[in-house]
This record gives structure tokens, C-alpha cells and sequence, in this order.
């Protein structure tokens, strides 16, 4: 029989994303590794977690105009939302695919745009959903098990 304090909810936040603002890019991603490390979550975990959401907010840097990064710990699982306004995702399986990048030729001068984005996302994830409507967005959900 399971706890019935096991699914509630220990900490949530959320964090704004601005699309082409590199000199905030990995903000969000490094205060959620920093509350994780102060409420005590292990090493193993904040690195998955960080790996991930970090590749999922530069998406929203490199491809849409804004997001959000929402995050939020069980005891079971630590579980992040990152959504956008943007272009969309047009074919999600190809996305998966490492190497595979829709990004443009000053994106890749900066050193991104590798196509490795969503699959590191996958590789760190326990569960991963993707969600994405051409023109208007893409939604992100991933979770890691504590």
C-alpha cells in the first residue's frame, strides 16, 4: 500500500525564459540545480535533472520567442514543464533524432544547434512527453525518479 503522502507535492517554482537572451541562457536551469541542492535531493539526480532542463531551456532560447520553466518535487520524482511560444516542432520523431538540427548557420557560430538537445533530454529523463503545434509553441515534460 502506498503513502498517502507520497504523491504531495514538496517544493514548485517557476522561472521566464526570454528567447534570444544568451546572457540569461542556463539561468533557470542553474537556480533549479541550487534548490535541489538545498532541499537535499542526491548528486545523481541533480545532474539528470540539470542536464535536462538545461538542454530543454536553451530550446526555448534558440527557437522560441519566450517560455517558462516550471518544476515541481514529490518524494517520488522531481518532474519539469518547460513550454513555449514558438515555432514549433513540425516532426517530433525526426527532432529525436542526435545530429538532427533545424538550427540556423549563426545558431551553430555560437556553438549550438548540434541536434542533440532532445535526446539529451531522453537519455536523462525517466519519462519524457513532447507536445508541439507548428507556429505556436512547444510544451516539454520530463521527469526523474529520486
Amino acid at each position: 500500500m502506498r503513502c498517502p503522502m507520497a504523491s504531495e507535492t514538496s517544493f514548485q517554482q517557476e522561472f521566464a525564459i526570454e528567447g534570444g537572451d544568451f546572457n540569461n541562457a542556463g539561468r533557470a536551469s542553474s537556480r533549479l540545480r541550487n534548490i535541489l541542492k538545498q532541499i537535499g535531493i542526491s548528486p545523481l539526480v541533480i545532474r539528470r535533472v540539470s542536464t535536462a532542463s538545461y538542454e530543454a531551456e536553451m530550446n526555448v532560447v534558440l527557437y522560441a520567442r519566450r517560455g517558462t520553466l516550471s518544476f515541481m518535487v514529490t518524494p517520488e520524482k522531481i518532474t519539469i514543464v518547460v513550454e513555449d511560444e514558438g515555432q514549433g516542432i513540425a516532426d517530433i520523431g525526426l527532432a529525436m533524432q542526435e545530429g538532427y538540427s533545424t538550427a540556423s548557420r549563426e545558431i551553430r557560430e555560437m556553438g549550438f544547434g548540434a541536434g542533440m538537445g532532445l535526446p539529451n533530454i531522453k537519455k536523462n529523463a525517466d519519462e519524457l512527453e513532447i507536445s508541439s503545434e507548428v507556429g505556436l509553441g512547444t510544451t516539454v515534460r520530463f521527469s526523474v525518479k529520486i
